[in-house]
């Protein structure tokens, strides 16, 4: 499975919202890292559904395996061990039931996701990013993939790490700001002043933002990046509100999130999948669509 340009290639969908519909415990400051402690079983299970539903490729669980998120629960000294969990869980899935899969190894912010002030310094946020992520590539991920990223300074840290320790293995993508002009970073910060740093990456995407506003989103990044180069497109079903609650959008049927993913794919992306509140279903109804359009 490769990330030619005419291809689309389905990426799974959410992680830690699917362990938690399945009764595992996703409190902070842990999130979805408890699962390789306490339910390593249930994580292999969501990568098979989702394998089974037809992703060709699987995020391995490690948005929470830095050693500075694991410290916050008095686990920083199992970062290695839980890290490398975490891809032998994806790949033993992977293996089982769709080898020709890619498994790619997540690297998230370091600290939360939508409040990119409290991003650390960028020497700390290469260090801890690289630790990461040269972790990742000697578990035996296939792509290292930085996402989620919401400020400038963390993201460029984070792609210099990737650089270092993956060689050409990586590729990125953003949490962007839904309302305004589109290709506007957590931070204020625009795409077009930041892209050209980038250079090396295998595809540039966004995701993490509501599934009906992506579309707008891959439609400039097209034009910021050069023709060829793939482009990432996974939403959410839903989107914060000002209070800190969480409204779903029609993004919530299979059905509706499987039109929007098209509407990525025709507006320039050929990766597409699911980030948070996405389920095998999601991914089976895009898989679904995919086919049909290839037929």
């Amino acid at each position: 499975m490769g990330l030619q340009d005419h291809d689309i290639l389905l990426l799974d969908g959410a992680t830690g919202t699917e362990l938690d519909r399945r009764g595992v415990d996703v409190g902070m400051p842990l999130w979805s890292a408890r699962a390789m402690i306490e339910a390593p079983e249930i994580l292999e299970s969501v990568h098979r559904a989702y394998l089974e539903a037809g992703a060709g490729a699987i995020i391995t669980n490690t948005f929470r395996t830095h050693e500075r998120s694991l410290a916050k629960a008095g686990l920083g000294d199992r970062a290695e061990e839980l890290t490398n969990s975490a891809v032998q869980i994806a790949r033993t899935a992977r293996d089982s039931i769709a080898p020709q899969a890619l498994v790619l190894g997540s690297v998230a912010p370091l600290e939360d996701c939508y409040t990119p002030d409290l991003a650390p310094e960028p020497e700390e946020c290469r260090r801890a990013h690289g630790q990461l992520i040269r972790r990742l590539v000697e578990a035996g991920a296939d792509l290292v993939l930085v996402e989620t990223m919401c400020s400038a300074h963390e993201s460029l840290a984070a792609v210099e790490a990737a650089v270092s320790e993956a060689a050409d293995r990586w590729g990125i993508c953003f949490c962007l700001k839904s309302d305004g002009p589109p290709g506007v970073l957590l931070d204020g910060t625009e795409l077009a002043d930041i892209v050209s740093a980038l250079q090396g990456a295998r595809f540039i995407g966004i995701n993490c933002v509501a599934a009906p506003v992506l579309a707008d989103q891959v439609r400039h990044l097209r034009c910021l990046v050069p023709e060829g180069l793939p482009i990432a497109a996974y939403g959410n079903v839903g989107h914060a509100d000002e209070e800190g609650g969480w409204v779903c959008t029609d993004a919530i049927e299979p059905a509706r999130y499987a039109d929007h993913a098209m509407a990525w794919v025709e507006a320039g992306a050929s990766i597409v999948g699911g980030c948070c509140g996405t389920t095998p279903a999601t991914i089976e109804a895009i898989r679904s669509r995919i086919n049909c359009q290839a037929e």
